[in-house]
């Protein structure tokens, strides 16, 4: 949530010229790959109207790893409200299940490759591999007990962090627990400990914690002692990927420089670039390193177009995956001294990746959980739409990057288009699936992402980039202008755009109703702040982030200007807020909100809404009664869909939205805490039998 004053020299040059562009915007030509997209979607059949439930499903496979000796892939298996555990042996034949039912939601190997960590938000569970038993810790409670990584010098072992209570005081303890649950004090430290890195011996030799007003990393002495290496300034972070035997460390991370990347840190301390993106604009998102050597072999980034480059000895292999596989998002996972790699091919029109196991002697790849009974029902790819990364200047002339969404067989310029604006802020759109996008693709709008300035994935500067200005100005302006930029290129009917977003995107969402009223015709927010200054500081102080015992967000928030326990920092936001500007809005408007959310306050919601209807603006709410800050179950998550869809259908057309069923009928009947005009008659009693 973020954004500044909209400054009153750039509002009187906004004068509306071709197709809804605003004078301050500078002038742009055509965009050669976007049109050269647009065509080709245009020129493809109109995709079939799929029902809502095919983007309600989450992905079938979650949590696919390959063995470290490349002999097994072990996956869990969605299965409703649950998971199982499944294992494939890579040379061929059928795979078995390990655990029929867990609610695990992520899983690891032992680094010998003999049992399976199960990790489910309340529990961790060891699984033997090739044997009955096993065994489960519980995580969470006072001692807080997390899992931090499989130690990579034992056989079979995690690291957990824990809690310990001292006196009115608390420290941190970590821990090492073998398969067989005997556990093993490393260290105790009066800081929260982010990460580590231990030798061959099993001997801590680095460390990063939270010094209480900075992250920084240190090396471990030999008798425990610290030396600082690094003091880290506010979204500078460091992964600790491995200690090498020369004394360097293997990290992942931006000290010292803008962009996230794969470093080495020599015994001298002096720091090395290992691999960075080529094009300069997007951080690291995955590295992989080889098991057995704890080598990098790959680095992939995903902030723009997806690309993912071999390091090393590894390049030619990596080369070689991507040829065959053009135009896929991949990833891999390397196998040690064996010849075989897991590969994932993903794409903006696949909801679930694709599975193949390489083999980098003969350089075949062999595709594997495909069958329908292990991969379920996706979406037709051919149903789905493109994602095409855009680049586009802003106002004041920084560029500023993106994602559109075109639907098949549609004209984009006779097409209504919809800003979704990402949550965070500090977060961003990828160029990967994204359900919700789809959904509205589908239903034949052109789907606008812009990765305003203030979010993640281009570089610390990028982030940085707003200096506070969340109101009603620098971030906000880059979502219209990148509105703008399109349908000066033709993308979208200038009278019939709508805004939508959760969170942070819920907030732009009030913002653009209230503060672009000409743009935007109608808006659809889930979980907003209608006051970023308020809600920033009951995040802090009584929110979800008030229980962490690593305080950074707040240093985080101030360094970007936006720490609204500063009195003079909150009463900025206050007075660019939706909340203290309700009286020009005027937009129909839907907002959806969870009445257990512990990041934005339930109560903010509902007294913006009161506002709202006490001055007659068209306003619905939905109410999830168990929810949290984003809907989980079924049916909450269908009416979110349905809800939006049906804002979006009246107010920019559309097909009209599939009918709800019994259920859902009942859900919204329940749960529409105020209903406007669009929604009246689903919050009718059901008529009497």
């Amino acid at each position: 949530m973020m954004m500044s004053k909209f400054r009153d020299a750039c509002a009187a040059l906004a004068l509306l010229v071709l197709m809804g562009v605003a004078a301050d915007v500078p002038a742009a030509g055509p965009d050669p790959t976007l049109h050269s997209a647009a065509a080709a979607q245009r020129a493809l059949a109109p995709a079939a109207r799929l029902p809502r439930a095919a983007f309600l499903e989450d992905r079938a496979l979650t949590a696919v790893r390959l063995s470290p000796g490349g002999d097994q892939v072990a996956w869990l298996r969605e299965q409703g409200q649950a998971r199982s555990l499944m294992v494939l042996p890579t040379a061929g034949g059928a795979a078995r299940v390990l655990v029929g039912r867990t609610q695990a939601r992520q899983l690891s190997w032992s680094r010998d490759g003999r049992w399976l960590f199960l990790h489910a938000p309340r529990s961790l569970a060891m699984v033997p591999v090739h044997s009955a038993g096993g065994m489960r810790t519980p995580l969470g409670g006072v001692e807080q007990r997390q899992v931090m990584k499989v130690d990579p010098s034992q056989p079979a072992a995690v690291l957990l962090r824990e809690r310990v209570v001292a006196g009115d005081g608390e420290r941190w303890r970590i821990v090492r627990m073998d398969a067989q649950g005997k556990r093993s004090v490393l260290r105790e430290d009066a800081h929260w400990v982010l990460d580590v890195a231990l030798d061959a011996a099993g001997r801590i030799v680095a460390l990063a914690r939270f010094d209480g007003d900075h992250d920084a990393l240190y090396r471990v002495q030999p008798d425990g002692r610290l030396r600082a290496v690094l003091r880290l300034e506010p979204l500078e972070r460091v992964n600790l990927l491995a200690a090498m035997d020369d004394g360097s460390l293997l990290l992942d991370g931006n000290p010292g420089g803008n962009f996230r990347r794969v470093l080495r840190l020599e015994a001298d301390d002096t720091l090395r670039t290992l691999h960075e993106d080529p094009r300069h604009e997007a951080d690291l998102d995955e590295v992989v390193l080889d098991p057995a050597t704890q080598q990098p072999v790959a680095a992939s980034y995903r902030s723009t177009v997806a690309t993912t480059h071999g390091i090393g000895a590894a390049a030619p292999v990596l080369a070689a995956i991507a040829r065959q596989l053009p135009g896929r998002d991949i990833g891999v996972q390397a196998a040690g001294a064996s010849s075989t790699w897991l590969v994932s091919a993903r794409a903006a029109t696949l909801r679930d990746p694709q599975w193949y196991l390489y083999d980098a002697r003969r350089g075949g790849l062999r595709r594997i959980l495909d069958a329908p009974a292990v991969a379920g029902q996706a979406p037709p790819e051919s149903q789905l739409s493109r994602k095409v990364a855009v680049s586009y200047r802003a106002s004041d002339g920084m560029q500023v990057h993106g994602f559109v969404l075109l639907p098949p067989g549609v004209d984009p310029a006779r097409a209504p288009l919809v800003a979704q604006v990402h949550g965070g802020p500090i977060s961003h759109f990828r160029p990967g699936f994204d359900g919700v996008a789809q959904f509205l693709a589908n239903r034949g709008y052109v789907v606008f992402q812009s990765n305003f300035r203030g979010s993640t994935g281009h570089g610390r500067a990028y982030t940085f980039a707003p200096q506070g200005d969340y109101g009603n100005g620098r971030v906000q302006q880059d979502v219209v202008d990148g509105v703008r930029w399109l349908l000066a290129q033709g993308i979208g009917d200038p009278q019939r755009v709508g805004i939508v977003g959760h969170s942070f995107g819920g907030y732009s969402t009030l913002l653009g109703l209230t503060f672009q009223p000409e743009l935007f015709k109608v808006g659809v927010a889930g979980a907003p702040p209608a006051d970023l200054g308020w809600a920033m500081r009951w995040l802090v102080m009584s929110g979800e982030q008030g229980d962490l015992p690593d305080r950074s967000l707040r240093q985080t928030l101030r360094a970007l200007s936006l720490d609204a326990t500063e009195p003079a920092t909150r009463a900025r936001l206050h007075a660019q807020s939706p909340s203290a500007n309700a009286a020009r809005m005027r937009r129909p408007l839907l907002v959806m909100a969870g009445a257990v959310d512990r990041t934005v306050a339930i109560r903010e919601v509902t007294h913006y809404v009161a506002t709202l209807k006490a001055q007659a603006t068209p306003v619905t709410l939905l109410v999830d009664p168990e929810g949290g800050h984003s809907p989980v179950d079924p049916i909450p998550r269908e009416a979110y869909l349905f809800a939006m869809e049906t804002m979006l259908q009246r107010h920019l057309g559309g097909p009209v939205p599939e009918p709800a069923g019994q259920r859902l009928r009942a859900y919204l009947r329940q749960n529409l805490r105020v209903a406007g005009p669009e929604f009246a008659a689903l919050a009718q009693p059901a008529p009497s039998p």
